[in-house]
């Protein structure tokens, strides 16, 4: 490990960072599509609920499936965090993305409703499948992590300036923790005998 490693570091957890978006996004687009369900639409009713599935669909695999490999190559290669690591909690790491993106989301909605007007619901649709795929990865790193028996963290100083991109390019790796952990449990959900939010 490099010398500069083995100063104080603050770590996230990998799965909380991609999973603080889901919630939001998914809301936001169920929100957007039950509006544009209001809007007549050029395309009409029908048609933009069955464009809007078929986003939907396209949406949570795409965001699902993408950069698996890079998440599952610095999984591979994944540090012991050491003791002079720092756990970061879970509601911090939720709330640091969540305000860091909470234009993006005030955009993505505000851009999903006024598709309603042309393709009713789609553009909500749209979302919400963004929010499932962002669930159903962090769903899939949860797997990963209890057949490995190991949680994996990033440092917080590798995170883009959104306190997002868990496996972007500045990433030059992961550490990995025991499973009982931090305050969040494998996938990272709260875990249940936790009182924070």
């Amino acid at each position: 490990m490099a010398r500069g490693d083995r100063r104080v570091q603050g770590l996230a957890r990998v799965a909380v960072v991609v999973r603080a978006g889901a919630a939001p996004t998914w809301w936001f687009g169920v929100l957007a599509a039950g509006l544009g369900l209001l809007l007549p639409g050029i395309t009409g009713r029908r048609i933009g609920v069955m464009a809007g599935a078929a986003l939907f669909i396209v949406a949570a695999l795409v965001v699902s499936y993408t950069r698996r490999k890079r998440y599952t190559t610095l999984a591979r290669a994944a540090a012991r965090a050491g003791k002079h690591d720092v756990l970061q909690d879970r509601a911090v790491t939720v709330r640091n993305w969540r305000r860091a993106h909470r234009w993006w989301l005030v955009l993505a909605f505000a851009l999903a409703l006024a598709g309603g007007f042309a393709v009713p619901a789609a553009g909500g649709m749209l979302l919400a499948g963004a929010g499932t795929g962002l669930r159903l990865k962090a769903a899939w790193l949860g797997r990963r992590e209890r057949a490995d028996d190991a949680l994996l963290w990033i440092r917080v100083d590798w995170l883009d300036r959104r306190g997002g991109a868990p496996a972007g390019k500045p990433v030059k790796g992961y550490r990995s923790t025991g499973i009982a952990a931090g305050d969040a449990t494998p996938g990272g959900a709260r875990r249940r005998s936790d009182v924070y939010a």
